[in-house]
């Protein structure tokens, strides 16, 4: 009787399927909290070896792990311990099959890496805005199937926001194209935007066609001090009074997460450290001229001083000033890991609430747990805030993370709830919150989440436990 394996194998080659050696690459998660065991790595080369190594899942009943560049941070591409899920990985798709100009869209298999697509809509003259720390290594199928974020969701929308059309593969093992590059189609379901944001739960994406942008005449960068998380709102306010759509990007940055930045990577130059509870990090682009986006800028900056929403600020002169900024703030993730396990946060809030969310939430944690530090910082432009929680200094981070963690966890989430938010900005649901997702999600949501499951994945063979439970 031939084997499951066996089978695999023959669907895609035996170079291509993966079940002896170290597959740590495959098996465990980008955080290194969860460690896995798979009956094989399978890694096709085109859409109908994806249908092929689907069909032979599902007849033999077996559940397959959809999986990109494994960057996901919340447990949802990784196998299970049973060593009996197939790990159908993407990577080698990675072609860009065709770039339409006129059209202003890209056509990409679900394996390109973000920053090849990047990459290539630059060569052929144009952006693709998606933008993430990850983008040397995730993959555009991944973005898609999480709807991933990033530093530009104020202008152009997350990953859902840049998607035209898909192309999948569905838990039969069927091929759906849907991969025309139409801004309208109002001929029923949207399909396209059942899969966005799935998490391989209910189809494996394939390829995509994604919006391109002209390419702007000129892209600046400032960073200005801010006196307290209110004056932060307001300056995002006067910055897209402003700037209106030039306005691509708005960080802000506890001076707490920006002083690890400077402890542990102190070649580093972290502006106006120390000075305020705050730093943000504007962005402005323009297809004029670099002139006209410098003299936007500035007047935006002398506006915010006068105002009294900055307290200083400083605007790049050239583009390695502009990468060492951005390069800063990037750095907090790194920057908290080297200082120790953390409990991290991924959640939004509208903006005009964000204020208020931190005030309290700050002040419940530091009631709760004494000495605990909190590293806030994120996209406010957009709602999202990564409210990371650091242990007391000096403690035990290991024993900090495994006795603290689902308090820590509880208190947030439950302030996220009460100001209106979300648990889940831009990272997702995966396995390690979908047990949290029954408390501040509506029965009635979930309800119809599943039935969408039910329908689409009836076997449930398709990422199981991730997003909703059977």
């Amino acid at each position: 009787m031939t084997s499951l394996v066996d089978t695999l194998r023959s669907c895609v080659g035996p170079a291509h399927v993966l079940d002896a050696g170290d597959l740590a690459a495959y098996e465990q998660d980008w955080r290194r909290r969860v460690r896995g065991k798979a009956l094989a790595v399978v890694r096709p080369g085109s859409t109908a070896e994806v249908a092929a190594v689907v069909r032979a899942c599902a007849a033999a009943g077996t559940s397959i792990v959809p999986q990109g560049g494994n960057t996901g941070l919340v447990v949802g591409g990784v196998p299970d311990a049973s060593g009996k899920q197939v790990v159908l990985s993407l990577q080698r798709m990675n072609a860009v099959r065709s770039i339409d100009g006129e059209n202003l869209t890209m056509t990409a298999e679900a394996g390109c890496v973000l920053q090849a697509v990047q990459e290539a809509a630059d060569a052929a003259g144009f952006l693709f805005p998606l933008s993430l720390a990850a983008e040397g290594s995730c993959t555009i199928g991944g973005n898609l199937s999480t709807n991933a974020g990033g530093t530009q969701v104020l202008r152009y929308g997350n990953a859902r926001e840049l998607c035209l059309g898909l192309e999948v593969v569905t838990a039969q093992g069927e091929i759906w194209d849907g991969l025309a590059g139409l801004r309208k189609d109002n001929t029923g379901y949207d399909l396209r935007q059942l899969f966005v944001g799935s998490e391989g739960t209910l189809g494996v994406i394939t390829a995509a066609t994604l919006k391109l942008y002209p390419r702007p005449a000129a892209t600046l960068t400032a960073w200005a001090a801010v006196p307290s998380m209110e004056h932060a709102v307001r300056l995002l306010a006067l910055a897209q009074k402003r700037l209106a759509s030039g306005l691509t990007g708005f960080e802000v940055m506890g001076d707490f997460a920006l002083s690890l930045v400077a402890r542990h990577y102190p070649q580093q130059r972290v502006p106006f450290l120390g000075q305020t509870p705050y730093g943000v990090l504007l962005e402005n682009t323009d297809h004029e001229s670099e002139a006209h986006a410098r003299a936007q800028f500035e007047a935006l900056l002398e506006a915010a001083l006068e105002d009294g929403c900055a307290t200083d600020a400083v605007v790049a002169e050239n583009i390695a000033q502009a990468h060492a900024l951005w390069h800063v703030r990037e750095s907090i993730p790194l920057a908290q890991a080297e200082e120790g396990l953390n409990i991290k946060h991924d959640i939004s809030v509208p903006i005009s609430r964000i204020p208020a969310f931190c005030a309290a939430t700050d002040a419940v944690l530091q009631r709760e747990i004494a000495g605990v530090r909190l590293v806030n910082f994120g996209h406010l432009g957009d709602g999202n805030l990564h409210y990371n929680v650091q242990a007391p200094a000096g403690g035990d981070m290991a024993a900090f993370l495994r006795e603290q963690e689902e308090r820590v966890n509880t208190l947030v989430y439950d302030q996220v709830h009460k100001f209106g938010g979300s648990i889940s900005a831009e990272h997702g649901i995966g396995e390690l919150k979908v047990d949290k997702l029954p408390h501040y999600k509506s029965p009635v949501a979930l309800s119809m989440m599943r039935a969408v499951k039910d329908a689409l994945d009836p076997a449930g063979i398709l990422n199981p436990g991730r997003v909703v439970r059977g």
